[in-house]
């Protein structure tokens, strides 16, 4: 066998492993052939070999799949890859304020397939930590339910708890998954047929959530990134133009890193700096703007400048003996 022929074998491999997982209800062997361009004994070659590397290969009625709870990736990652997945596993401790077991089982399997020790370990130290922590399990169902339904593709009855305190049952078709990064909290992005629009919901406020038989198709003009283009987190508002000003001490940190990709520094001549920004409403930006304390004033929007100078002075009310 020559070494493009092995080449190709293994491409097409991959191939037919990625499209048996992304088929929840199993492919025909002549669609495989047909996809991949090869008749229909290559291709029953191909599931044989692919079962005999490990690749959990379901057959029924005609059709073959890959069980998915027990389908494991791999991944082949020089030191530098290793290092960024690194941050990523940081970030991520950061972010998980409970233990959540497959964010463990994930890094312990990310640990022990690294070959540099030093990168392996300080990952398996991560998982360490976060094991560590308080286990939330109507949380970790609630999240298991959501992401099986997105992947799959289809609709979940959810028993959802509003900020206000109020619980309503909904019909959701989840979109896209997201992370908020100001604080350790997941959300959804979905279709809720109780309000006929795309709504986020927080995982943590949902009390159940169980999987329907029926299925949903999601847009094709859907783009989870265009739709947080514009958000300061996750929640997509109203587009409002934002103006801050930055005194000199803190103005030395504002510059270090980009907050927004929308944001325009502007530097002062006493050392400070203003930033103008375009964001998905005000209610995320807020907290933010509240760490700065006294060396930032908010000069537009006026919601938001109102917002922050009554906080102001409700904190110097509260201090003021």
């Amino acid at each position: 066998m020559t070494s493009e022929r092995v080449q190709s074998k293994a491409a097409r491999l991959r191939r037919i492993e990625h499209l048996l997982y992304n088929a929840p209800g199993g492919l025909r062997v002549v669609d495989l052939a047909e996809r991949c361009g090869v008749d229909r004994r290559t291709i029953y070659r191909d599931l044989a070999a692919l079962e005999e590397m490990g690749a959990p290969v379901w057959q029924q009625g005609g059709r073959y799949g890959i069980e998915r709870d027990s389908y494991l990736s791999t991944v082949r990652l020089n030191l530098n890859e290793a290092v960024a997945l690194f941050f990523a596993a940081r970030l991520l401790a950061h972010h998980s304020d409970e233990h959540n077991p497959h964010v463990v089982s994930a890094l312990q399997k990310l640990a022990t397939s690294l070959p540099d020790a030093t990168v392996s370990s300080h990952i398996a130290r991560v998982a360490d930590l976060i094991r560590e922590r308080a286990h939330r399990t109507a949380y970790i169902r609630v999240l298991e339910t959501i992401t099986r339904a997105w992947a799959d593709r289809r609709c979940v009855t959810i028993d959802y708890r509003a900020a206000s305190g109020d619980v309503t049952q909904r019909v959701i078709e989840p979109y896209v998954l997201e992370v908020a990064r100001s604080e350790p909290a997941s959300y959804v992005v979905a279709h809720d047929r109780l309000r006929g629009a795309l709504r986020t919901f927080k995982l943590e406020r949902i009390a159940q959530a169980t999987i329907l038989d029926e299925t949903y198709t999601i847009p094709d003009d859907f783009d989870p990134y265009a739709h947080f283009g514009a958000a300061w987190g996750v929640i997509n508002e109203t587009e409002v133009e934002v103006r801050l000003r930055f005194t000199g001490d803190a103005a030395r940190r504002v510059r270090e890193s980009v907050w927004h990709h929308s944001q325009q520094i502007i530097e002062r001549a006493d050392g400070g700096c203003d930033m103008v920004l375009r964001v998905g409403g005000v209610r995320e930006i807020r907290s933010w703007v509240l760490s700065w304390g006294a060396d930032v004033e908010v000069l537009a929007p006026e919601v938001l400048r109102n917002d922050i100078r009554d906080h102001a002075q409700r904190l110097a009310a509260m201090y003021q003996d």
